[in-house]
C-alpha cells in the first residue's frame, strides 16, 4: 500500500516526467543544429541575446540554448550531452540541485544552464571546492563557451584587483566558493566604489553543492586585521584624564552620563599630547580613547556598573544587579575600564568583517547546485536554501554490487580483516580504493600493508593537483590507493584496461561515517557509467559510531556465541540500525546548522542594512544632506532628554545641551542658555540647526566643491568602519555568553535578537554623533585622504586558523620628553612613571 501512494506522490517522479519532455524537445533540435555551420552555431549567442533583451525569457530560450551548447559541445570537446545530462542542466537552471551519480558527467551537464543563464548578461558564477577544479574547469569548459562567444574568468586567491575585476567582469566566472565570500567582504571595506571587484550576485552552480552548503556551512569567512589601535594609547589616554578637573576641563551629565571636555579640557590636551588640533582627521583614535577614558572615569562606577574579578572586568546587569560573564562593553569601553583599575589591557577585536557561506550563497537571486549525494540532507537544502533536490537517474543501470556491512568484535580484528581483502584483491590485479573517516586510520592501514609488500598510495586531501592525479589513477589494474572519504571529490575514477574482466574498481570502507550522504559519496565512486563494481563496509563495535548507539548489547551477544575477530556478522539488521544511528547523528547536525543560522540572521540584517548605506556612501557625490540628517538626529536626541516632557520647564537642564552643542558641534558662546530658554524643544533644536547651517556653510566657503565633498566622505566611512568592526565584536561577545540566559528560563535567541537590535541601535547613534563632531569640529586640510580603520587579511578558521595576524602596537600618539615630569602628576619623570608602560 505504502509503495503504492510513493508511485503515485513521488515528487521526484512527476519531476523527472516533466524534465523527460524537456528533454525530447531538445533531441529533437538536434539535427537542425547539427546542419548549422560553426559560424552559424556561435551566431546563435548573439541572436539568444537580442531575444532576451526583446523581452523573452530565458525559459522561453531553454530548449534552443541547450541544444546549441550540445551540439558545440560535440564539436569543441568531443561530448554529447546524454538525456539524462539535458535533464540535470534544465532542473540546474531552474535552481535545483541535480543529484548525479559519480561518472555521470556532472560538470558537462553544468555548461547547459550556464551558458543559458549567461546571455542575461549579469554574470553566472561556478563554484568549485578547490582552485585546482576551477582552474581545471575553466580551461576544458572554457574552450566550448569561448567557442560559442562567451568570455570566462577565472577567480584565484592571489589576484590584483584589476584582474579579479575583468574575472568578474565576464559572462562566466570560475570561483572557489572562499574566494567568492572574501571578495564580498572586501568589496564592502573598500575606500572608493572603482575598487569593487564583485558585480551584484545572480546566478550560481555549485559543485559538490553538499560539501560547502552543509559540511562548510558553519565555517565563517573572517577578514582579520591589525585594527590600529594600541592598549598604551588607553593607558596614555587614563593617565591624561586622571589630570583633568570636573566642571572646569570637562562636563558630565548625569542624567545621559555623557561626558564632554570645555575649551580649556581640550587645549590642556592638545598641550599634553604636543599636538595643534585634537580634532584633526588625524588624531581621531586619540580624540576616542580621551573621551572613553573620561567616560570610564566620570560615569563608569567600581562595584556599581561593573566589579573585578580574577583579574578581569565583569560587567553588572543595571536592571537585575547580575554579572553578566563573557559580555564586554564596545567601542573601547572596556578597555579604558581596564586601564582605569591597573588591569591588563585586553587586545580589541580583530574581525573585521565576518560572513558564513550559509549567509553569502542565500543573497543570489539564484543558487543551484551538483552533487552524488544530496537526497538525504533534502530538508536542509529546502528549508534553508529554497532548493529542492531532483534525483536524476543514471545514463546505464548501476552494476554494482553494494554488500551488507561485515561486523568484527574489535577494531584490530577488522583492520586485519580489511588487509586480507586488499591483498586477496590485489593478487588478481582488481584495483581497490579504501576510504577512512580520518587520517591516522589512512596511516595506520598504510603501515599494514607496507608490512605486507603491497604497493599503494596515500591521499589526505591535502595537495589538490597531485590528489586528483592519484584518484585519477585509481582505477589502474592493481592499484591500492588509501583514501579519507572527503579526498579527491570532484575527480572521476575511469578503469583501466582488463579491469572490468577482474570485477572493476572495489571500494572497501573502514568504518561509517556519521553522515550517510559521506558513506554514499565513498560508494559511488565504483560502478560509474554501468561499470562493474564493489562495495563492502568493514565495522568493529569499537567505531565511534558503533559505541555512541548502544554496541554493547551486540559485543556480549558476539562473545556469548563464542565468536571471534575472525568471524564477523554480516547482518542486514545492524545494518539498519547503524543507518538508524547516522539518521539521529545528521538530525542533531541539522539543528546545529539551523540554530547557528538563527543566530547569524540577527547579524546577516544588520550587515545588509549597513553595506546598503555605505554602499550609497560611495555612490553619492554629495553627502551634505546626509550628514545634515544625522546632525538633526544628534541634535534632537540631546534637546529631548535634557527637556523631557514630564518635567516641569525650570527643571530642564539647558546647560547639559549647550555643554553638549559646545563639545561636538560649535564653538563656545555660538549659543547661550539666554537663547534656550522660554522655548519649545523644536525652537531650540531649530535655532542650533540654523547656527550649525551656518558654520557649515562657512567651511564650504574655505575650500572648493570637490574638497568638502570628499571631507564628508572621509569622515563618514571612517566612523562607519570604526563603529562596526566595534560592533562585530560587541555581537560576538554577547552570543558567546548569551547560551547561560537558558538557566534564568530566558529563549537566548529571543534575548540575542533584543539586545543585538539595541546594539545596533546605539552603533548607528555612535556613527551620527562621531560624523556630526568631526564635520563640525575638524579642521580641513588640503590633502585629504580615506584611510582603511585597519589592515585586513582573509582568514578561514577551518583551514587558516593558525594564520590570524597578530596585531601591531601603533606609536605613541604623545609628544612627551622621557626625563620631562610626567604628565600624570605623580612628580616623577615620565621614563619612570607613565612612559614605563610602554
Amino acid at each position: 500500500m505504502l509503495g503504492m501512494l510513493n508511485k503515485v506522490f513521488d515528487p521526484n517522479k512527476r519531476e523527472l516526467k516533466r524534465l523527460t519532455k524537456l528533454s525530447e524537445e531538445i533531441e529533437k533540435l538536434a539535427p537542425r543544429m547539427e546542419a548549422l555551420s560553426d559560424d552559424e552555431l556561435r551566431a546563435k549567442t548573439d541572436e539568444f541575446k537580442s531575444r532576451y533583451q526583446g523581452g523573452e525569457s530565458l525559459d522561453d530560450l531553454l530548449v534552443e540554448a541547450f541544444a546549441v551548447v550540445r551540439e558545440g559541445a560535440k564539436r569543441v570537446l568531443g561530448l554529447y550531452p546524454y538525456p539524462v545530462q539535458l535533464m540535470g542542466g534544465a532542473s540546474l537552471h531552474e535552481g535545483n540541485i541535480s543529484e548525479m551519480k559519480t561518472g555521470e558527467g556532472k560538470t558537462l551537464t553544468s555548461t547547459m544552464p550556464v551558458y543559458l543563464n549567461a546571455l542575461s548578461g549579469r554574470g553566472v558564477h561556478v563554484v568549485t571546492v578547490n582552485e585546482y577544479l576551477a582552474s581545471r574547469d575553466a580551461t576544458e569548459m572554457g574552450q566550448l563557451y569561448t567557442f560559442l562567444g562567451l568570455t570566462v574568468g577565472l577567480n584565484t586567491n592571489g589576484l590584483s584587483k584589476e584582474e579579479k575585476q575583468a574575472a568578474y567582469a565576464c559572462d562566466i566566472t570560475y570561483s572557489t566558493n572562499n574566494e567568492l565570500g572574501f571578495d564580498y567582504l572586501r568589496d564592502n571595506m573598500v575606500l572608493y566604489k572603482e575598487q569593487k571587484v564583485q558585480r551584484p550576485l545572480y546566478y550560481a552552480v555549485i559543485d559538490e553543492v553538499d560539501s560547502i552548503l552543509i559540511d562548510e556551512a558553519r565555517t565563517p569567512l573572517i577578514i582579520s586585521g591589525s585594527a590600529q589601535k594600541s592598549t598604551a594609547l588607553y593607558i596614555q589616554a587614563n593617565a591624561f584624564v586622571r589630570t583633568l578637573k570636573k566642571d572646569e576641563d570637562y562636563t558630565y551629565d548625569e542624567k545621559t552620563k555623557g561626558v564632554q571636555l570645555t575649551e580649556e579640557g581640550i587645549n590642556r590636551a592638545e598641550r599634553a599630547f604636543g599636538i595643534e588640533n585634537l580634532f584633526d582627521i588625524r588624531h581621531v583614535a586619540l580624540n576616542h580613547h580621551i573621551g572613553q577614558a573620561l567616560k570610564a572615569h566620570a560615569s563608569m562606577h567600581l562595584d556599581v556598573d561593573y566589579v573585578v574579578q580574577d583579574g578581569e572586568i565583569v560587567i553588572v546587569d543595571q536592571f537585575t544587579g547580575r554579572l553578566m560573564k563573557g559580555r564586554r562593553y564596545s567601542d573601547g569601553l572596556h578597555q579604558a575600564i581596564e586601564a582605569k583599575e591597573g588591569l591588563e589591557v585586553q587586545n580589541e577585536s580583530m574581525t573585521l568583517a565576518t560572513i558564513t557561506f550559509q549567509n553569502y550563497f542565500r543573497m543570489y537571486e539564484k543558487l543551484s547546485g551538483m552533487t552524488g549525494t544530496a537526497k538525504t540532507e533534502e530538508e536542509e537544502f529546502r528549508n534553508i536554501y529554497n532548493m529542492n533536490v531532483i534525483v536524476i537517474p543514471t545514463n546505464r543501470p548501476i552494476a554494482r554490487d553494494d554488500r551488507a556491512d561485515l561486523i568484527y568484535a574489535t577494531m584490530d580484528g577488522k583492520f586485519r580483516a580489511v588487509v586480507e581483502d586488499i591483498a586477496e584483491r590485489n593478487s588478481k590485479g582488481q584495483p581497490v580504493l579504501v576510504g577512512t573517516v580520518a587520517i591516522e586510520t589512512s596511516e595506520l592501514i598504510s603501515k599494514y600493508l607496507t608490512k605486507k609488500g603491497i604497493r599503494h598510495n596515500v591521499l589526505n586531501a591535502k595537495n589538490h593537483e597531485r590528489e586528483a592525479e592519484i584518484i585519477a589513477e585509481a582505477g589502474h589494474k592493481g592499484a591500492v590507493t588509501i583514501a579519507t572519504n572527503m579526498a579527491g571529490r570532484g575527480t572521476d575514477i575511469k578503469l583501466g584496461e582488463g579491469v572490468k574482466e577482474v570485477g572493476g574498481l572495489a571500494v572497501i570502507g573502514t568504518e561509517r561515517h556519521e553522515s550517510r550522504r559521506i558513506d554514499n559519496q565513498l560508494r559511488g565512486r565504483s560502478g560509474r557509467q554501468g561499470d562493474p563494481g564493489v562495495t563492502q563496509f568493514y565495522l568493529s563495535m569499537e567505531d565511534e559510531l558503533m559505541r555512541r548507539f548502544g554496541s554493547d548489547n551486540m559485543k556480549a551477544m558476539m562473545t556469548r556465541l563464542g565468536m571471534d575477530d575472525s568471524q564477523p556478522i554480516q547482518s542486514k539488521m545492524v545494518s539498519r540500525a547503524v543507518e538508524s544511528a547516522q539518521k539521529r547523528v545528521e538530525g542533531n547536525n541539522f539543528d546545529a546548522r539551523k540554530q547557528l543560522l538563527s543566530y547569524d540572521d540577527v547579524l546577516r540584517q544588520q550587515r545588509e542594512i549597513l553595506y546598503t548605506q555605505r554602499n550609497e556612501v560611495l555612490e553619492s557625490e554629495n553627502l551634505r544632506e546626509i550628514v545634515e540628517r544625522m546632525i538633526e538626529t544628534v541634535v534632537s536626541r540631546s534637546v529631548e532628554v535634557h527637556t523631557p516632557s514630564f518635567e516641569d520647564r525650570d527643571k530642564w537642564n539647558l546647560q547639559g545641551i549647550i555643554d553638549y552643542v559646545n563639545g561636538n558641534l560649535l564653538h563656545e558662546g555660538d549659543v547661550t542658555v539666554e537663547d534656550l530658554r522660554g522655548k519649545e524643544p523644536e525652537a531650540m533644536t531649530e535655532l542650533i540647526l540654523a547656527k550649525v547651517r551656518e558654520r557649515y556653510d562657512e567651511k564650504e566657503e574655505q575650500l572648493s566643491f570637490e574638497q568638502m565633498r570628499e571631507f564628508e566622505k572621509v569622515v563618514v566611512l571612517r566612523a562607519v568602519d570604526s563603529k562596526w568592526i566595534d560592533h562585530i565584536d560587541a555581537m560576538d561577545q554577547l552570543r558567546q555568553g548569551i547560551h547561560l540566559r537558558a538557566y534564568g528560563q530566558i529563549d537566548p535567541l529571543r534575548e540575542y535578537n533584543h539586545e543585538g537590535f539595541a546594539m545596533f541601535e546605539s552603533m548607528i547613534a555612535a556613527i551620527e554623533e562621531d560624523v556630526a563632531k568631526y564635520v563640525m569640529k575638524a579642521e580641513i586640510r588640503n590633502n585629504l585622504e580615506r584611510q582603511e580603520v585597519a589592515k585586513g587579511q582573509a582568514v578561514n578558521p577551518k583551514e587558516d586558523g593558525e594564520k590570524a595576524v597578530k596585531k601591531k602596537p601603533v606609536t605613541k600618539a604623545m609628544n612627551v620628553g622621557r626625563n620631562d615630569p610626567c604628565i600624570c602628576g605623580s612628580g616623577k619623570k615620565y621614563k619612570n612613571c607613565c612612559g614605563s608602560l610602554d
